[in-house]
């Protein structure tokens, strides 16, 4: 059953998403060649606490790190590691923080120094997908018409989008109903209406959609080998337009 917010509710949530917000903000000058993604993890676990948050993820189906760390071919769910990030890669960080009993998940694609054009390239039309997602994340349309956006900007664009990882609803759980795919068909989907709090999160590959996952059962990779980037934010549907809670 999906879980509709009151206005007050979705105030509450601010919190949450600001401090996940102000995460990625902090982050963005920490990556460079030399880092490891697992500077990155420690400096989340002190950051969520430092803001009054806890991370969500820590023991969420036995995920043991307060963040994702995704770097290059990893579409998602990546384990931070203590291996040094590279001139060239990209690097995409997921985090979940719950604050005062409300959660905020936003995933955001970094360079890490300079970067070809084809992960440029990739990063800019992975935003842009998102752009493109919350503008039509309006009360009245259906999922498939936001996500018909998504998909055809990726496509024209000669990139897939992942099939296999959903978007979701999110509340005092970081998984609510409903749940669906990043791709759809005009008029197709359930009805946005006020009170979804909800992720707008394309995963964007330069090569096919397809994927597998190692063996520690998390980590998703493009099956092809080629980058995948991903940006994500978490949004609130009101009648006065979408609100973005992880606003940076």
């Amino acid at each position: 059953m999906i879980t509709l917010k009151s206005k007050a509710e979705i105030e509450e949530m601010r919190k949450a998403g600001r401090i996940v917000a102000a995460f990625h903000q902090a982050i963005a000058g920490m990556i460079r060649p030399g880092v490891t993604t697992f500077d990155i993890e420690s400096f989340a676990v002190r950051f969520l606490k430092e803001n009054g948050a806890k991370a969500y993820t820590i023991g969420y189906n036995g995920y043991p790190y307060a963040t994702c760390a995704s770097v290059n071919d990893v579409i998602a769910h990546g384990f931070p590691n203590r291996e040094p990030l590279k001139e060239g890669d990209i690097v995409t960080i997921d985090i979940v923080a719950e604050a005062d009993g409300w959660v905020g998940d936003s995933a955001w694609s970094y360079a890490v120094g300079e970067v070809s054009e084809e992960a440029r390239k990739l990063m800019r039309v992975a935003k842009e997908c998102l752009d493109l997602g919350i503008e039509k994340a309006v009360v009245g349309n259906r999922i498939g018409d936001v996500m018909h956006a998504v998909q055809t900007h990726a496509e024209r664009n000669g990139f897939s989008v992942v099939r296999d990882l959903l978007g979701h609803g999110v509340g005092r759980e970081m998984h609510e109903e409903p749940n669906y795919p990043h791709v759809g068909t005009p008029g197709k989907g359930f009805r946005l209406k006020e009170g979804m709090v909800l992720t707008i999160e394309p995963m964007i590959n330069a090569g096919k959609a397809s994927m597998t996952v190692d063996a520690d059962g998390w980590t998703a990779r493009t099956a092809d080998g080629s980058l995948s980037a991903q940006y994500e934010h978490t949004i609130a549907i009101t009648a006065d337009g979408p609100i973005i809670l992880t606003a940076q």
